[in-house]
């Protein structure tokens, strides 16, 4: 137990999972001592093989390991620590660094459960570090525990692209699902006052939109210009996931939108129920006035007060109450219909 706390849900050096693909094979689970060595007898071998290795960045011993044994540009090392955070995929020194922003596995709609993950690869090795634990590269690890083969590093990372996408499309209709909700209920004047939720959905969305837009200069220069490596039929294959990925957030700037209206909606609801209780306080107000004024008149202890002997005065101060109190009314109803 000790043990797996301090390494973070990854081994000694920081990996949490290794695969080793050999010619259109299953990926075949490798430690980071094996990974070490095929690493460093890949050098003198070129048999079309290649690896994955997913490591945890909360471990401190994961860039040691990484800068030891793993041939990644320093651009990639940097990119570890730069405060930018957006989606992009750019090409350095035969490499191919990835920077992918994506949900936890406990999302709730929080703009604190979007995470990102560090990709680096190459045409040997695929390169992954996180610090939580995030959807889309969980999938893909499934995917390769089930025996899902793959042909090369640039086909994970479209994997792991389209894994991300249909994640999005999940949020999406899940978002989708609730905004009906509310939209059912506003309708059906049954609405719990939801406008905090939507606000909270509606951040979430623009944070998604903002982080996942993949940089499109240094996306359009990849794909003018790939590295020799990366064959012709993954450049279109990347080219199509980041279609995708634009079709998914044309949908969120569309839900934006009607969140947006939705909520417009909603104040405008709210404004119009304070109004009407405003209203009726109004009413209770000037209905009030003239039996407190005369009551405070009629009741000081001073002489003269009339009626005071009078035989009827006590029924001639009610009708004068009464009829202040109708006149009152009618004028405050006349300004009412008027406006």
């Amino acid at each position: 137990m000790a043990l797996e706390h301090l390494s973070y849900g990854s081994d000694a050096t920081g990996l949490i999972c290794g695969y080793l693909f050999c010619a259109n094979q299953a990926g075949k689970t490798i430690s980071s001592e094996e990974a070490a060595h095929w690493l460093q007898q890949r050098q003198n071998t070129d048999d079309g093989s290649f690896i994955w290795l997913h490591f945890n960045l909360s471990n401190v011993s994961t860039e040691k390991w990484l800068h030891e044994h793993a041939d990644a540009p320093e651009e990639f090392f940097e990119t570890l620590h730069e405060g930018s955070r957006s989606t992009r995929i750019e090409h350095a020194d035969q490499h191919l660094i990835a920077v992918v922003n994506d949900v936890v596995h406990d999302f709730s709609y929080e703009a604190s459960d979007i995470a990102t993950l560090w990709v680096c690869l190459n045409q040997a090795m695929m390169i992954s570090t996180r610090r939580t634990s995030l959807k889309a590269v969980d999938r893909l690890r499934h995917a390769v525990n089930h025996g899902e083969r793959f042909h090369s590093t640039t086909d994970l990372l479209i994997h792991l692209l389209r894994d991300q996408a249909d994640v999005l499309i999940g949020i999406v209709r899940n978002v989708i699902r609730k905004v009906d909700e509310i939209e059912d209920h506003l309708l059906a004047e049954r609405l719990n006052h939801k406008r905090a939720n939507l606000g909270g959905i509606r951040r979430v969305l623009v944070r998604l939109q903002r982080l996942l837009a993949p940089e499109p200069a240094a996306l359009f220069r990849l794909l003018q210009k790939p590295p020799a490596w990366v064959a012709e039929s993954d450049i279109q294959e990347l080219r199509q996931s980041t279609e995708e990925f634009a079709m998914v957030l044309s949908d969120m700037a569309s839900l934006q939108e009607r969140i947006k209206l939705l909520q417009e909606e909603i104040a405008a609801r709210v404004n119009e129920q304070n109004n009407r209780s405003l209203f009726v306080l109004t009413i209770v107000t000037v209905l009030a006035l003239p039996i407190n004024m005369i009551a405070g008149l009629m009741g000081m202890n001073v002489g003269g007060i009339p009626l005071a002997q009078h035989e009827y005065g006590f029924w001639i101060v009610v009708a004068i109450v009464i009829s202040f109190t109708l006149i009152a009314g009618w004028l405050a109803f006349r300004s009412r219909r008027e406006e």
